[in-house]
């Protein structure tokens, strides 16, 4: 261990800190070197995603510390770029272990700065922050959560003043700002509940809240004659987030009313006892929900993430078995949805505008091209589509963008707000499960005439974790050798890759890597911005579906043993 390393948790040991089970875990890991190493080998790493590690004591931790200096570096931002009238900032949070408390403690650091604060009175989704930024004119916001991670985790996210997560510009103008302040001599704050009471911190009106709602049912792409059955079964889970209100709210208010809420993941708990990883992409986190919809005869089973920003679905097959949907695939059935209902009622606008990310399926590029919609391809995270809906509004088109939607659960119908929204996905997919129920079609037989007239797409995503400080360099490694040792997968050649980091097709630069393979199928590898792993998309295109399930069984065989996977 070097002697830097043992400098700073001695440090931390000799301070007085603001949370009593920080220093109780200082003191658990005295004499262990390799706890004391991953708790203080770095700063945790702040970027485009704002902050993300385990909770604990440590410069490599989430704690009300490293949340303080996060938050002094973005106040400085703020009162640097901003004048004094234009200073406020909104804040929510998650059910995340401690999320209330570290959004107490930056709420304090905002008001110290002489930053206003809107607070959520209770824990609200991330698309409510986005919106709140928005209606309240607010220079910046933060989302204290860690999206899907394990509950050891938390984090906090960074909006601009356009609701969008910040940009890698004002990430790095953020960041040199935090990189100068010393975490126990330089942050400025106070009691939070004097702030309340002077009016420096005040709870985000209301009415806000129920505008979100408004503008929810408003992405309805029915008719005002269209009826369909709102009395179709559905299971819907918060798992254990902050989706029960928000989602149920929105749902009951449109009329439907054969709403059955998953008992135990209803109520918000940072511990998610039922789904030790509440993520809506794994069966693991879906299984609970699909024995209830099993046994209530459901159709549809819906679950939102903690945050409320992805959402995930699984419906009966001809079988009557459930069958979990990709991302890719509700993002496909909800473009053409979205699609067919705005042709047939006339709603369609001038230059519509698809907005996905270049690891989402190229089947929605052939649907949205059979509607005469423009598609636009953008860099992961949904912050980039977020942007685009920005770029049209300045362009005076932003009622051109009609949909927009990542492989990884996160939709988009509107403008109202800058980020994915489950709220809206979960509302949309529910209106669409109704439609088709009511013509007499299932979801899984829409996909398969999707995939009967454009052809047999499958997208996957791979993820490996490289943990630690050995992690971190050990991923650098592979990314250097992909871009120049790699001439094929799989047997099948590259016939071209494109290096983004370098920043291409009118794209940032990002450290993304895109493989063009024989055959009509593609490689995608990029290390996570938000967690220690590095993420594989596989592409690939059949004659049907058994022959997309061989191939991109064949391409994932080949990376794993690249990677020398077991």
């Amino acid at each position: 261990m070097s002697t830097e390393i043992m400098s700073r948790y001695t440090r931390w040991c000799e301070t007085t800190l603001a949370d009593p089970d920080l220093t109780e875990e200082l003191k658990n890991m005295s004499g262990d070197e390799e706890r004391i190493t991953d708790a203080f080998y770095r700063e945790l790493e702040f970027g485009t995603g704002g902050l993300r590690g385990v909770i604990g004591a440590g410069t490599n931790r989430m704690n009300v510390h490293t949340v303080s200096k996060a938050s002094q570096g973005l106040a400085d931002y703020v009162c640097s770029c901003f004048p004094e009238e234009k200073r406020s900032i909104a804040v929510s949070y998650d059910s995340r272990i401690k999320s209330d408390l570290f959004a107490k403690t930056a709420a304090a650091v905002f008001a110290a700065n002489g930053i206003r604060v809107y607070i959520y009175p209770q824990l609200m989704p991330t698309p409510c922050l986005s919106y709140a930024v928005r209606a309240l004119k607010c220079a910046a916001g933060i989302m204290v959560t860690a999206s899907h991670n394990p509950s050891k985790y938390n984090g906090y996210k960074v909006y601009g003043a356009d609701g969008c997560q910040i940009t890698t510009e004002a990430a790095d103008a953020i960041l040199s700002c935090i990189e100068k302040t010393d975490v126990f001599g330089d942050v400025k704050s106070g009691d939070y509940e004097a702030f309340f009471k002077a009016g420096m911190i005040a709870y985000v009106p209301e009415g806000v809240y129920d505008d979100f709602i408004a503008e929810v049912k408003k992405q309805s792409v029915l008719s005002k004659d269209e009826k369909i059955d709102r009395n179709v079964a559905i299971v819907y889970s918060p798992l254990n987030g902050t989706g029960y209100k928000p989602v149920t709210r929105a749902l009951t208010e449109s009329g439907y009313t054969n709403i059955t809420l998953v008992e135990e993941q209803r109520l918000p708990d940072g511990n998610f006892p039922t789904c030790p990883y509440p993520n809506p992409e794994i069966r693991e986190a879906m299984e609970l929900g699909m024995r209830y919809a099993a046994e209530k005869q459901a159709d549809l089973l819906m679950a939102t993430d903690p945050d409320c920003d992805r959402v995930g679905i699984a419906v009966r097959d001809k079988n009557g078995d459930f069958k979990l949907l990709t991302g890719n695939e509700v993002g496909c059935l909800l473009l053409d949805y979205i699609c067919s209902m705005r042709l047939k009622n006339g709603t369609m606008p001038k230059d519509p505008v698809l907005a996905k990310t270049i690891v989402s399926i190229d089947l929605a590029d052939r649907i949205a091209a059979h509607y005469g919609v423009r598609t636009v391809n953008l860099l992961t995270g949904f912050k980039y589509i977020g942007e685009q809906i920005g770029l049209l509004e300045e362009e005076g088109k932003e009622e051109s963008y009609i949909f927009g939607f990542e492989e990884s659960y996160g939709y988009l119908t509107g403008s109202y707000v800058r980020d994915k929204d489950a709220v809206d996905g979960a509302f949309m997919i529910a209106e669409m499960f109704a439609y088709y129920r009511t013509q007499g079609t299932s979801l899984p037989e829409k996909l398969d005439e999707l995939c009967a007239a454009y052809g047999y797409y499958k997208n996957t995503l791979y993820s490996f974790t490289f943990e630690g400080i050995t992690g971190v360099s050990h991923m650098q490694e592979l990314m250097a050798s992909f871009r120049t040792g790699v001439s094929s997968f799989g047997g099948r050649a590259v016939t071209e890759l494109k290096d983004y980091a370098a920043g291409i097709d009118g794209l940032p630069a990002s450290n993304v890597l895109k493989f063009y393979l024989e055959g009509n199928a593609s490689v995608v590898v990029r290390p996570s911005g938000t967690e220690p792993k590095l993420k594989l998309y596989v592409s690939v295109c059949g004659e049907d579906a058994a022959d997309a399930d061989r191939q991109e069984k064949e391409l994932a065989d080949a990376f794993k043993q690249y990677l020398k996977e077991d």
